[in-house]
C-alpha cells in the first residue's frame, strides 16, 4: 500500500466528491484524513493497474490470459499463475495422461505458458469435453494434481470414482454455442428481488436444472411482480450442502444444474421477461478444497491467500484472499468481468462484505454504533480497497450495474459513491429487519409486540445509502432456523392448511400476521425488497440440503410448488398478497421515493401507520381490537380510497373493509400532520389508501 498517493499527507489527497459525503453527515469530519487515506490506496492500486496491469481495460481480461485459451490457428495457449511451483505440466485425456510430457515454461513474476499446437487435422489438440489437469510439482519434487483456477467448466465425477471435481476442456463449436438474443434491462427504480436457487427450484427429489427454472420458474417470478432475481449458488462448489459458500472453480458455473450455455439461456430468457439478473459474488472467501479447489494451487500455504492464519477463516473453515497481491486482484476483478460479459449478469450480491472489512472477519464483534469501530486499526485496508476497486469495475463496464453488500456492521459510506471515498456498493442488505422479526416470533407474543422498537428497526438506516429490506431470506430459511410462516404455523401447517378443514385461530392467525410482517417491511423498510424462493406463499418447514447428517435426502431441497398451486389449500392467499404488493409497488413505487414519513406507532393500540410516496399505509396488530373511526394524520388533503386491503377473502381475510367506500380528510393537524382521516382498520390487518 506504499504508492505514490498513500505516501503523502491524506489531507492533500484529493477525493472528488468527499464533501458531498461529510455535509451529509458531519460526524464523519473528525475520520476525514482515514477517509482520504483509503482513497489514496485505491488511487494507488488503479494507478498501478494502468502503469503494471495495461489498463483496466486489459487488466480485468485475465481469463483470456490465463487457464487454456484457444486461438484463431486452433493452437491452445496455457498460462497459469503459480509463484511456489518448482514445474508446471499439463496432463489429460489428450495425450493419454502423460504427467511429464507438457512442460510449461517458466515467465517473469510467478508466470508459466505453454502452447500447444493444433492437431495434424489443424483443430485444437484437446478435444471438446476432454478432461485435463495441472500437474503442480513444488520444491520438494513432488507432483501435485489440480484443476486450473480459470478452468472453465467442473463437473461431479461419478460414485464410483470419488469426490473429487473433473475439469473439462470446455470449446464447443460455434454451431452449437448459445447467443444471447435479447438487450439487458434496463435498471429499474424499484428493486424488487426474488432471491432464488436453481437446485431446490423443483418439487422432485432431486437437483433442479438451468432449464427447469428458466421454463417452469422464471414465468412465476414475473407472475409475482418481481423486476429481479438474484442467483445464489451458481459459482461452483464440489460441496451441495454449503449452499455455494465454499467456492471451489471461481470461473465455472456449477454444472449440476446443466451446462454454461443452460445458464446463458436462464439469463437471456430472464431478460426477455423484463427481469434483472444478480450474481451472488463470493469474493470473501473460497473452500479449502486442494485438489478441485484454489487452495494451495502452486504447493504452498500463499498463492491466491494470505499465509498463515491471516489466510484462514476460523469460523467458516475457509481460505482469505490476499486483495494486496496484483495476481489476486486480477483474477478477482476479471471474475466480475467473467460473469458481466460472459453471462451477461447484471449486477452482484457480494457475500460476506463484513469479514473482508475487518481484521476480526467480524467475529465476536459487536459494532454498537461507534465511528470508531469502522476507522481504527480493526479495519482491514485490503479489504475495503478490494471493495472500491470491485465496485469502481462493476460500474466502469456497466453504468446500470447493480451491487449489493451483505454487511452487518453498517459502515457509513457502503452505499455512497467511491468518488466520495466510499465503497461504491448500490445497495446493503438490511440485515436487521430479518433477525427482529424472528425475535419477536421466537419470545415475544404478539400482544406485546412493542411498536416503537419495530418502527425503529425498520427505518433505522442511514440517510441516502438505500438499504434492501427483506422480512427472511435464505439465512431464515435454512436447517437449523425456521422460515416466518413455520414460526407461526408450524403446529398446524400439515392439519388445517386446506380450506376444507376447521377453522384454526392458529392459522388464521399466521396467516394473517405473516401479510403484515411483509407489507409493513416491503413499505417502510428500505428503497429495495427482497423475498427468498417459495417463502412468498410461506413454504413450510425448512431448507436442508442432501448431506451426511440426513442420509443424503432431498426431502427439504426442494420447493413444493404443488402446494401453493392446489386451489383447495391456503398457501394461495399468501401467494396472492405477496403478487399484490408487488404489483402495486410497480404502480406507485414507493420503494423509489424518500423514506416514509411516521405519524402513528401506538403501543396499546398496537397501530402503525406512515405515508410515503403520497400513499397512506396503515397497520393493526392488535390481535383482538378493532377500530371504527381510526383516527390517522396524512400531510395532503382530499379523498382517499382503499387500494389494498389484507382482509380481502382472496388473501384469506374475513372481508370486513368495504373497499368502495371514500374518505375524506379533516382540515385539522393530527399527529405532526397538517389533516387526518378516519378509518376503519380491523384487528390483525393492513390498508394503503390513495388519494382518489
Amino acid at each position: 500500500m506504499g504508492g505514490k498517493y498513500s505516501k503523502m499527507d491524506p489531507m492533500e489527497v484529493e477525493v472528488p466528491h468527499i464533501n458531498n459525503l461529510l455535509k451529509r453527515d458531519g460526524y464523519l469530519k473528525p475520520y476525514e484524513r482515514e477517509i482520504r487515506r483509503r482513497y489514496a490506496c485505491f488511487k494507488d492500486f488503479l494507478e498501478s493497474i494502468e502503469e503494471n496491469g495495461g489498463g483496466l481495460e486489459n487488466f480485468t481480461k485475465a481469463y483470456t490470459y490465463y487457464g487454456l485459451n484457444v486461438q484463431p490457428d486452433n493452437s491452445i495457449i496455457c498460462r497459469e499463475w503459480a509463484p511456489g511451483a518448482k514445474q508446471i505440466f499439463l496432463t489429460g485425456e489428450f495425450n493419454g495422461w502423460n504427467r511429464d510430457s507438457h512442460p510449461y515454461k517458466k515467465l517473469d513474476y510467478g508466470k508459466w505458458e505453454f502452447v500447444l499446437p493444433p492437431d495434424q487435422n489443424g483443430m485444437p489438440a484437446i478435444k471438446h469435453l476432454s478432461e485435463i489437469k495441472v500437474v503442480v510439482e513444488n520444491h520438494e519434487g513432488c507432483k501435485l494434481d489440480r484443476l486450473s483456477p480459470f478452468a472453465k467448466y467442473v463437473v461431479e465425477p461419478p460414485k464410483s470414482e470419488g469426490t473429487i471435481y473433473k475439469q473439462k476442456f470446455w470449446n464447443p463449436p460455434q454451431s452449437e454455442r448459445y447467443i444471447f438474443k435479447n438487450n439487458k434491462v434496463p435498471r429499474p427504480k424499484s428493486l424488487r428481488i426474488y432471491e432464488c436457487h436453481v437446485g431446490i427450484a423443483t418439487s422432485e427429489l432431486k437437483v433442479g436444472t438451468y432449464d427447469n427454472f428458466t421454463d417452469n420458474v422464471l414465468p412465476r417470478i414475473v407472475k409475482q411482480g418481481y423486476n429481479c432475481i438474484q442467483l445464489m449458488a451458481v459459482m461452483e462448489h464440489a460441496y451441495y450442502a454449503s449452499f455455494g459458500y465454499q467456492v471451489t472453480s471461481f470461473y465455472a458455473v456449477s454444472s449440476r444444474y446443466g451446462t454454461p450455455d443452460q445458464l446463458k439461456r436462464l439469463v437471456d430468457r430472464a431478460h426477455e421477461l423484463g427481469l434483472v439478473v444478480l450474481l451472488d459474488l463470493v469474493h470473501s472467501h473460497a473452500s479449502k478444497n486442494v485438489m478441485d479447489g484454489l487452495n494451495q494451487f502452486d504447493g504452498t500455504d500463499a498463492g491466491y491467500f494470505h499465509a498463515g492464519s491471516r489466510g484462514e477463516h476460523s469460523l467458516w473453515d475457509s481460505r482469505l484472499f490476499n486483495y494486496s497481491e496484483f495476481e489476486v486482484l486480477r483474477f478477482l476483478l476479471s471474475n466480475i468481468r467473467w460473469y458481466m460479459e460472459e453471462y451477461q449478469f447484471d449486477g452482484f450480491r457480494f457475500d460476506g462484505v463484513t469479514s473482508m472489512l475487518y481484521h476480526s472477519r467480524g467475529i465476536g464483534q459487536g459494532f454498537g454504533g461507534s465511528y470508531d469501530d469502522y476507522f481504527d486499526m480493526g479495519v482491514d485496508t485490503e479489504g475495503v480497497v478490494y471493495l472500491m476497486l470491485a465496485n469502481y469495475t462493476a460500474h466502469t463496464l456497466n453504468k446500470d450495474a447493480i451491487t449489493i453488500a451483505e454487511d452487518v456492521s453498517g459502515m457509513p459510506g457502503t452505499c455512497r459513491p467511491v468518488t466520495e471515498g466510499c465503497l461504491g456498493f448500490d445497495y446493503r442488505l438490511a440485515m436487521a429487519i430479518p433477525d427482529k422479526w424472528i425475535e419477536l416470533l421466537k419470545h415475544v407474543p404478539d400482544e406485546n409486540w412493542n411498536m416503537g422498537n419495530l418502527v425503529h428497526t425498520l427505518t433505522n438506516r442511514r440517510w441516502m445509502e438505500p438499504n434492501v429490506a427483506y422480512a427472511e431470506s435464505h439465512d431464515q430459511a435454512l436447517v437449523g432456523d425456521k422460515t416466518i410462516a413455520f414460526w407461526l404455523m408450524d403446529k398446524e401447517m400439515y392439519t388445517h392448511m386446506s380450506t376444507m378443514s376447521e377453522p384454526s385461530t392458529i392459522i388464521d392467525r399466521g396467516i394473517a400476521l405473516h401479510k403484515l410482517i411483509r407489507f409493513v417491511t416491503h413499505g417502510l423498510g428500505g428503497e429495495a425488497y427482497l423475498n427468498f424462493i417459495g417463502n412468498e406463499f410461506g413454504h413450510p418447514e425448512w431448507l436442508d440440503f442432501p448431506r451426511e447428517g440426513n442420509n443424503s435426502s432431498y426431502h427439504y431441497a426442494r420447493r413444493q410448488w404443488n402446494l401453493v398451486d392446489d386451489d383447495s389449500l391456503k398457501y394461495k392467499y399468501l401467494n396472492e398478497w405477496d403478487a399484490a404488493m408487488n404489483h402495486t409497488e410497480s404502480k406507485y413505487g414507493w420503494l423509489a421515493a424518500d423514506p416514509a414519513y411516521v405519524s402513528t406507532k401506538h403501543e396499546s393500540d398496537k397501530t402503525i401507520a406512515f405515508e410515503r410516496a403520497g400513499l397512506l399505509f396503515v397497520f393493526n396488530f392488535h390481535p383482538t381490537k378493532s377500530f371504527a373511526d381510526y383516527r390517522v394524520g396524512i400531510e395532503v388533503p382530499g379523498e382517499y380510497q382503499i387500494l389494498l386491503s389484507s382482509d380481502d377473502k382472496i388473501f384469506g381475510g374475513f372481508d370486513r373493509i368495504n373497499k368502495s367506500v371514500t374518505f375524506f380528510t379533516h382540515p385539522e393537524e393530527f399527529a405532526g400532520r397538517r389533516n387526518y382521516i378516519q378509518v376503519y382498520i380491523p384487528s390483525r390487518t393492513a390498508i394503503l389508501l390513495a388519494k382518489k
